[in-house]
């Protein structure tokens, strides 16, 4: 358990659904996000607590936690309070990674704070902190067609070429995460917004 206290941790959530009915699913793309940082930076996704899976490790010289919450996205605001009284982190250091179905596909807008829009698992999060100014990176998952019930919508899959480009999207959201937490969150909104 690393531990650090106060300022000189990170933790990134990705936000997602877990079991294997909900891999690879529109809602899903923070649990992507996730396991991409893992694989680049060598952390390892193997510990058990805060309702959540996560490996601790480093991204360039800052300390990380990865946090993949287990709770369900409607719930993922318990998950982050545990965490975030456990460690008393400052709420910038929080990164929380989320799909968005309001932003352009494929592209990601890095944003300071805000509401949470219609995301329940960042009105969650927002709920249980009782705050919103939490950097997040929102990475766009497509809009759903007019009849479309929205929760079929974000836990469909994405079509083959849709894949193609939201793995690109995934890997930008994975450079943007590293770059706010070596550079902070200004030089990540100038070049990824």
């Amino acid at each position: 358990m690393i531990s650090t206290r106060g300022d000189k941790l990170f933790v990134v959530v990705g936000l997602g659904n877990p079991g294997k009915d909900y891999i690879s699913t529109r809602h899903n793309v923070g649990f992507d996000t996730i396991d991409l940082l893992s694989h680049r930076n060598h952390i390892k996704i193997n510990k058990i607590k805060f309702k959540s899976v996560y490996g601790e490790g480093y991204i360039g010289g800052e300390k990380v936690i990865l946090l993949k919450p287990q709770t369900y996205m409607n719930n993922s605001g318990r998950a982050v309070l545990d965490l975030y009284r456990f460690y008393k982190l400052p709420i910038q250091n929080i990164i929380v990674v989320v799909d968005d179905i309001d932003i352009e596909f494929g592209t990601i807008r890095i944003r300071k704070k805000g509401s949470a829009g219609s995301h329940n698992g960042l009105k969650s999060i927002i709920y249980n902190l009782n705050r919103d100014d939490f950097p997040r990176v929102k990475i766009g998952i497509g809009k759903k067609r007019e009849e479309q019930d929205l929760a079929d919508f974000v836990l469909s899959r994405f079509l083959k070429d849709e894949r193609v480009i939201i793995d690109e999207t995934i890997e930008e959201a994975a450079l943007a995460v590293e770059t706010i937490i070596n550079y902070g969150i200004d030089r990540g909104m100038n070049e990824f917004n």
